[in-house]
């Protein structure tokens, strides 16, 4: 199993496509350099042109003897000399782990920025709100989502999937401090803006599995009760209609990051024998 995290900003997405460079071309590349095999990497969840991962789990199984920790560096040495994407771990899991159907629980999170003037180390990594939001109403207007609810308003192209039911565990709103790092601050990197005052907004959400482009509608309906275009009730509304066309528009693909992925314990134990996974 890998932990892979990425910039997804240069690649067309997770999946390999016909149209562009892909993460997954890529890992795989860096795979069949190591060991001399033309692997499929399975994932937690593909991800979209321009979405970034902290978080992506992968799984492949291999002939090769190389042991599972060594596989992270391995790998590493045959990816992009740009380091977008990074091997952040590598471990031997149980024979029956399978990254996309094993998973039982995700965690997206989306990062807005509705200051005046967006910094531009801030514009392929956190979307840009041209009003000012309330974060505490959109917070209010999120915990509707939680619960098992058939979420097909916030899905495109339904259906895509056999069921568009999900039940999100948790959904928070909130302002995060101005990285200090990227303030005008001279020789005072402890400057910052408050929690309160800063202009970056960390929505975040955990649920059993997520429907195409799930979050970002999601984000883009919360934007219209942030910038008083509805009240948080209107979320329930939408929730309710079962209609698309009643939830906001798609947020942009490059202030969304897949978190986590989380899997049952005995599934991540290695098994007994020298099998790899």
């Amino acid at each position: 199993m890998l932990k892979v995290a990425y910039d997804g900003t240069n690649y067309v997405g997770w999946q390999v496509q016909p149209n562009g460079r892909s993460v997954q071309e890529c890992i795989e590349s860096a795979i069949r350099k190591v060991t001399g095999e033309d692997i499929r990497v399975l994932c937690a969840g593909r991800t979209d042109s321009g979405v970034h991962a902290l978080g992506q789990v992968a799984s492949f199984r291999t002939r090769s003897t190389i042991s599972a920790p060594q596989f992270r560096s391995a790998i590493q040495s045959g990816l992009p000399r740009e380091r977008d994407i990074v091997i952040v771990e590598s471990r031997e899991v149980a024979a029956e782990f399978h990254a996309t159907f094993s998973a039982v629980r995700k965690t997206y999170r989306y990062l807005l920025f509705d200051g005046d003037v967006c910094p531009p180390f801030a514009r392929q990594f956190a979307a840009h709100s041209r009003v000012t939001l309330d974060a505490e109403s959109m917070h209010q207007a999120a915990q509707y989502l939680c619960g098992t609810h058939d979420f097909r308003c916030f899905e495109s192209h339904f259906p895509n999937k056999a069921t568009s039911v999900r039940t999100i565990e948790r959904a928070t709103v909130s302002r995060a401090p101005m990285w200090t790092l990227w303030s005008a601050f001279s020789g005072n990197a402890s400057v910052d803006a408050s929690e309160g005052d800063s202009p970056i907004i960390v929505l975040e959400f955990t649920a059993d599995g997520f429907l195409y482009n799930m979050v970002r509608a999601i984000v883009g309906t919360l934007q219209e009760v942030g910038g008083g275009k509805h009240p948080p009730e209107h979320i329930r509304d939408v929730i309710a209609s079962l209609d698309r066309s009643s939830a906001g528009m798609t947020a942009a693909a490059h202030g969304l990051y897949l978190v986590s992925v989380e899997y049952p314990e005995e599934l991540l134990r290695a098994p007994a024998d020298d099998s790899r996974s």
